[in-house]
């Protein structure tokens, strides 16, 4: 199985780590499912981790840790270059819909403008899709 994290998950999997996001991420680690990351969803996390908000609480080096986690481990992908068959409220998000519907994925985020879409695409909570695994 293929699926795509928003960043928002993968933050708030290394901000609680007994929450469902950080399950998520140790199941993918256990080789659960294959996880997609794309240049433009790296370069997300890493300006996110960059903001003084989550810098008091997930430390740098942490922080870039986890990012070359991704890089290494992850199936890293070229960014697709078509839009999505379905937009979302938030045009910000269209390319995780692109990376997922390019990659035949899932999408997981606890973003309400992607959960909204549900009944078009393949879109789970962190805490409804490890209820699919």
């Amino acid at each position: 199985m293929k699926v795509v994290l928003d960043p928002n998950v993968i933050i708030s999997a290394l901000l609680s780590p007994s929450g469902a996001p950080a399950q998520l991420v140790r199941f993918w680690v256990e080789g659960e499912f294959d996880l997609i990351c794309s240049g433009r969803l790296l370069g997300e996390l890493e300006r996110a981790f960059a903001y003084p908000k989550l810098s008091k609480h997930i430390h740098q080096d942490e922080a870039a840790a986890f990012v070359d986690l991704l890089r290494r481990s992850a199936v890293l992908v070229d960014d697709p270059e078509l839009l999505p068959s379905v937009l979302s409220p938030d045009p910000q998000d269209n390319y995780l819909i692109a990376l997922a519907e390019t990659h035949r994925a899932v999408l997981v985020s606890g973003d309400q403008d992607l959960l909204s879409l549900s009944t078009v695409i393949p879109v789970f909570s962190p805490r409804a899709f490890l209820s699919q695994l």
